[in-house]
Order: C-alpha cells, then sequence, then structure tokens
C-alpha cells in the first residue's frame, strides 16, 4: 500500500542529483483505494475568513505567509507549490517532520496555514479552531460541503492524497488478479466501509487498468510541480 508521493520521489531524486531509489515502471498498480482532495487550513482566528482574502494578502505580502508540511516534496508540499505557480504568489514553506507535527505547529502559531486531508482537519474544524478556505477537489466535499473547491474559484488545481496496492514488476497475473479481487470485495464490504467513514474518509476505488492510467497521469503532473520547486536542501 502506497500513498500518492509514490509519483513525487524519483522525480525528486533526479531533481536532488541522485539515483532514484525506485522507478515506476519496476510496480504494476493493482488498485486505487481512497483519494482525499487536499484542504487549504488555517487558524480559526487567523485574519483570513476567506481564500480570496488569503490569496490577496499573499500577493501583497510576498513571503510573510508562511505554510508548514510534512516534508520537501511531500504530499502537503506540493499542493502549496500548486497554488502558488497558479496564482503568481509566493509563500514561505516550512518542513516539519510529519503531518502531525505540521498541523501543531498551525495550531500553536508557528505557521499560518496547512494543506492536509480533510480527515486530519475536520475535527479541528469543527470544534471551531481551523477554518477550511478551499478544496484542491472537484465539486464539494461531504465532509465539508461549505468550502469551495479551487476550480470553483478560477484556480485550476487539482491534487489529492490518495493511497492505492502495488506489486513488484513480474508478479504472477494470476496473483495480481487475487489481489484485485480482494480490494474490490473490501472497498463494497459494508463494514469496511463504515469504518472508513468513520475515520473521515471514503473509497474511491479504481481497479487495475484504471488506476494504472491514473497513475501515469499523476506522475506527470507532479513531474512538472516537482520541477518547478526544483532543488530543495
Amino acid at each position: 500500500m502506497a500513498l500518492s508521493s509514490i509519483v513525487v520521489l524519483p522525480e525528486a531524486d533526479k531533481i536532488l542529483g541522485r539515483a532514484p531509489m525506485f522507478e515506476l515502471s519496476q510496480l504494476i498498480p493493482v488498485a486505487r483505494m481512497t483519494a482525499d482532495p487536499t484542504v487549504l487550513v488555517v487558524r480559526a482566528d487567523s485574519p483570513w475568513k476567506t481564500y480570496a482574502e488569503f490569496i490577496a494578502h499573499a500577493k501583497a505580502n510576498p513571503g510573510r505567509i508562511t505554510f508548514g508540511s510534512s516534508g520537501n516534496y511531500g504530499t502537503m508540499h506540493v499542493p502549496m507549490e500548486q497554488l502558488k505557480a497558479a496564482t503568481g504568489s509566493y509563500m514561505l514553506h516550512v518542513p516539519y517532520t510529519g503531518a502531525g507535527p505540521a498541523i501543531l505547529g498551525m495550531l500553536s502559531g508557528q505557521v499560518d496555514a496547512v494543506a492536509t486531508g480533510p480527515a486530519s482537519a475536520v475535527g479541528q474544524i469543527k470544534a471551531g479552531k481551523l477554518r477550511a478556505l478551499a478544496h484542491w477537489g472537484e465539486g464539494r466535499l461531504a465532509l465539508l460541503p461549505d468550502v469551495p473547491s479551487f476550480r470553483e474559484l478560477g484556480v485550476p488545481i487539482n491534487y489529492s492524497q490518495w493511497a492505492g496496492i502495488f506489486v513488484p514488476a513480474g508478479t504472477p497475473p494470476a496473483v495480481v488478479n487475487k489481489l484485485r479481487e480482494a480490494a474490490r470485495m473490501a472497498a463494497q464490504d459494508p463494514k469496511t466501509v463504515q469504518v472508513m467513514t468513520t475515520a473521515g474518509t471514503s473509497f474511491q476505488f479504481q481497479d487495475a487498468a484504471d488506476f494504472d492510467k491514473f497513475v501515469q497521469s499523476d506522475a506527470k503532473a507532479m513531474a512538472a510541480v516537482v520541477q518547478k520547486i526544483g532543488k530543495v536542501d
């Protein structure tokens, strides 16, 4: 089971001038299980009540807005770089050692914003500690129905923190097919669906063929973002 950063890491290694630890050609996509659009979140006591106010401040004050992430080129860093590139704004990246520390850093006032999965923030949003300004998905999110997507706001960007099953290239087709069947059964099992819903996410299942196309498309898009970011020490 791998996260969406799997399509970023080979390109990041190349940008950093080292041999990639792996290439996507070494893997066979079996099934995508989840795909949660990232959400732009700020503290509830911040001066920005809307995305328009936030981005206007960012453009008028380059580098004054800070955002935390789980680390360079990670799933909290890349979407913010997408936003910067799409809007011509500059915000200062502050990498932490993980998603939890980044969110705690924002709650404590060390950074102004984060891009995170909705499940990681919805509890704090409902508790009145955080405010969601926009998300990187399509349409509205079931967990946050009042939060607009960036596309809805006229910013043509998408990003999701997805998770999927891979096996090494050369794995016998019978084994791959058995895993595909198991993944589909899990995604359709009512008890498993309920567990996922309680955790704040939902299945966004894709079988092998569609998942392979999705991985190739996402890898191409993310390579462009990583190249835009460039080398980060």
